[in-house]
């Protein structure tokens, strides 16, 4: 322990590890930018040998810098990615096309997909047997239009 307190950069040095490797033990990446401040902290006082008071205030600067970095480049990498649709599967059936098994009613009916049913509706009641096609999703109900057998 002496050791560590005689060498600063390996204080910081083991303290940057530590964090990191509580990071990995599954901190949700809250440790992350203190342990890479810590490492940096390190560095830097194995290079310009600084007082205990000024390597305290440099690991607070650089985890505050590393933790706004981070936010700033996660925000502006969410805008470039298009919606998911994972776990969504009603976002994913959109633009299916189906055949209804059953005559809606008021517009309104169910429709297998799979091996699963969904509730349908439509603006007009639509025979059995008619080829339709998934517009929208509403809760747990699919949106469907009468679709041309031409078209496909």
């Amino acid at each position: 322990m002496a050791d560590l307190l005689a060498n600063p950069a390996w204080l910081w040095l083991s303290l940057g590890g530590i964090l990191l490797a509580a990071e990995m033990l599954g901190a949700s990446g809250y440790l992350l930018w203190s342990g890479v401040a810590a490492v940096l902290v390190s560095l830097l006082v194995w290079l310009v040998p600084i007082p205990w008071e000024w390597q305290g205030l440099c690991f607070a600067a650089l985890t505050i810098l590393a933790a706004l970095w981070w936010y700033y480049w996660l925000r502006g990498r969410d805008r470039k990615q298009p919606p998911s649709a994972l776990n969504q599967r009603g976002s994913q059936l959109i633009g299916a096309s189906l055949q209804l098994e059953e005559t809606l009613r008021d517009g309104i009916g169910h429709i297998r997909v799979g091996d699963s049913s969904w509730r349908v509706q439509a603006t007009e009641n639509l025979p059995a047997g008619t080829p339709v096609t998934v517009v929208a999703v509403e809760g747990i109900t699919l949106r469907i239009v009468r679709r041309d057998v031409d078209k496909k």
